[in-house]
């Protein structure tokens, strides 16, 4: 510090700098925390589900895979199988110079066993998907190296997605009967099979069925009928 003295001359001395306080924090008080993010509403988690939803079912209509062959599969190892709307055809390959007397084959209801005599092994022995008519399914052995059993569904207006319980699916929407097979059938069924198919692609697009819709059309009519009536909770079932 230079100070002026009485003088008129220049007095110097030397002083120490206060020593700065101590910074005390209160026992108290805690350190400061992000503010935590609000939880998720109830009309979020709604609209988060209905886009992962949409998200899939845009995924499913840009899936323009080939249908599968003979509206069938494959199950590795074991056999080959193609459908119609009435019967489901399960081919299995057998070694050369196989008779009928060298295997055995149970066709139950829903219920499907095949073994050679000669292998302890088990060709297949597992639940059908859907159940069969036993008296009109039938086997053979073709060319002497296949096994061909014909099975006869006991619903014929639907698709099976496999021919047995834990055996790789199929996609049945992406099934697509040939014209032809549709002309081959008679008016009443036909028009079974059209609307069958139908539901199966409004389904597919989560809009409602002809039976639904029909549902719908006659609430409308209904509503027309009785405006003085209030409609805002009717449900249909």
């Amino acid at each position: 510090i230079i100070e002026m003295g009485n003088d008129g001359e220049f007095d110097i001395s030397k002083s120490q700098k206060p020593p700065s306080k101590p910074i005390i924090t209160p026992l108290n008080e805690t350190p400061s925390k992000e503010p935590s993010k609000p939880l998720p509403t109830k009309e979020a988690k709604t609209e988060e589900k209905a886009e992962k939803e949409n998200t899939e079912n845009e995924s499913e209509e840009n899936d323009d895979g080939p249908p599968p062959v003979g509206n069938g599969g494959t199950v590795p190892g074991k056999y080959v199988w193609t459908q119609t709307l009435a019967e489901v055809l399960v081919t299995i390959p057998v070694p050369d110079n196989t008779r009928g007397r060298d295997l055995n084959v149970t066709i139950a209801r829903t219920h499907l066993k095949v073994a050679l005599k000669s292998e302890k092994r088990l060709i297949v022995d597992a639940d059908l998907t859907k159940p069969i008519i036993c008296d009109d399914s039938f086997w053979t052995v073709e060319d002497g190296n296949r096994l061909v059993i014909n099975l006869q569904k006991i619903n014929q207006m639907e698709w099976w997605d496999s021919v047995c319980k834990g055996d790789p699916t199929i996609d049945v929407k992406k099934i697509r009967p040939e014209n032809s097979s549709l002309s081959d059938l008679d008016g009443e069924t036909r028009k079974t099979v059209e609307k069958m198919m139908f539901d199966q692609r409004q389904k597919a697009l989560g809009l409602p069925t002809s039976d639904e819709q029909s549902k719908l059309d006659a609430l409308e009519n209904f509503k027309k009928q009785h405006p003085e009536l209030d409609f805002s909770n009717a449900k249909i079932s």
